[in-house]
């Protein structure tokens, strides 16, 4: 889709002066973040605060679907929500009750690992208090006699779920309200607005939360991990199979000399390559599990040069075979099914008009949909100027002519 055009002043500046603007605009675009597929937006974005966003469809509660010849029907799994969506259009495919809000469980932690991957040092170190190394559920062992490196605490958040590596995150960012605070921004940035975080962990009733207080949906899930997976050191995280994690040293290791032992950590997805159920193209993705939330999982796959990613939510069953499902028929949906809506883009969603200033000059110039992105508006901005350069240029000449 063509994105609202971005108010533009266009200034006359001489001719020469003009035409060297056009390198360093272009040369100065930045590269593609994510090697995998970055999202291309078509042509439905919906925008409207009183209609849901990605498109009208997206608001039913059942399964959503544009049958197509050839195309098998959707997977019909227990699930109360899912979504699956083509990465590089930013098509939705088909989806289920795409934002209903419900509990997120430990998907929730791929939000916590957008939000403070570029606030916190990967070298930086950070002793946990006690609360920390005390919280409920999966834990990595941790002892406040010890200070952990912030990487080593996000392969055991991305990895094996470790809620005392959420919560010491948390304390090296500021503490937990301004964490939240952080996250909670982070959603809105990316327009995941189904999603209230509560905890950098996903527990829920163990921290007294509940649907009201702490939920996202399918198609959050989804914009979350998509914007996730275009940092280098996220990605990291999540295909990591396996990882040393520090620990104090045992007594046979001090006798040796070793100040710092540790032991390995596996990855609890199951979907990686060499594991239980593994998928043939998986980029990475994180489960999660509470006894409220139920089975909880986003995903992303790669596979022939597309990729797919998909979600679902409060599931009756560890998540991998339902996962398989939906991404095996992404994989023989896309390019073929009517999409049902999109995946909006981060940032302001509100059209813009062209600012007044540029007495509409450049009013018409595409702004680089899709994978275009900055070189569009680069090429733009530096072409307008370049084009008043000249009509003050000729108008000079007509004057004195």
């Amino acid at each position: 889709m063509r994105r609202p055009p971005r108010a533009v002043t266009a200034i006359a500046v001489p001719p020469v002066a003009a035409s060297l603007l056009l390198v360093p605009a272009l040369a100065a675009a930045p590269a593609a973040a994510e090697p995998v597929s970055p999202p291309v937006q078509s042509s439905a974005v919906t925008a409207s605060p009183s209609g849901p966003l990605g498109g009208a469809q997206l608001a039913g509660k059942g399964t959503i679907v544009n049958p197509a010849a050839g195309v098998p029907a959707a997977p019909k799994i227990k699930a109360a929500s899912y979504l699956i969506a083509d990465g590089d259009t930013g098509e939705v495919l088909a989806a289920k009750n795409p934002h209903g809000r419900f509990l997120p469980a430990s998907t929730l932690k791929t939000l916590t690992a957008l939000t403070l991957i570029p606030k916190l040092r990967a070298d930086q170190t950070v002793r946990p208090s006690q609360e920390a190394c005390d919280v409920e559920g999966t834990k990595v062992g941790m002892t406040p006699k010890m200070s952990y490196k912030v990487s080593d605490l996000f392969y055991a958040l991305m990895m094996m779920s470790a809620n005392d590596a959420a919560v010491t995150l948390a304390e090296a960012n500021g503490g937990m309200e301004r964490t939240l605070a952080d996250m909670n921004a982070e959603a809105r940035r990316i327009n995941a607005r189904d999603t209230l975080a509560g905890s950098p962990n996903g527990l829920d009733r163990d921290l007294g939360l509940s649907v009201k207080t702490q939920h996202t949906s399918a198609y959050d899930l989804v914009l979350i991990l998509r914007e996730a997976m275009r940092n280098a050191d996220f990605r990291r995280y999540v295909q990591t199979i396996d990882h040393f994690f520090p620990a104090p040293a045992t007594k046979k290791e001090r006798k040796k000399g070793k100040k710092v032992g540790g032991y390995p950590i596996h990855t609890h997805n199951r979907m990686l390559p060499g594991q239980s159920h593994a998928y043939r193209g998986m980029l990475g993705g994180k489960n999660g599990y509470t006894i409220a939330a139920k089975q909880t999982f986003v995903a992303a796959a790669r596979r022939d040069g597309h990729t797919i990613y998909i979600s679902l939510m409060g599931a009756d069953r560890p998540p991998s075979d339902y996962a398989a499902e939906l991404l095996d028929w992404g994989f023989k949906a896309r390019g073929k099914v009517k999409p049902v809506g999109e995946l909006v883009p981060p940032g302001d969603l509100t059209p813009k008009k062209a600012d007044a200033g540029s007495g509409g000059m450049l009013a018409d110039t595409p702004l680089g949909g899709g994978s275009a992105g900055g070189w569009g508006l680069a090429a733009g901005t530096a072409g307008g100027a370049l084009l008043a350069a000249g009509l003050v240029f000729v108008a000079v000449r007509r004057r004195r002519g």
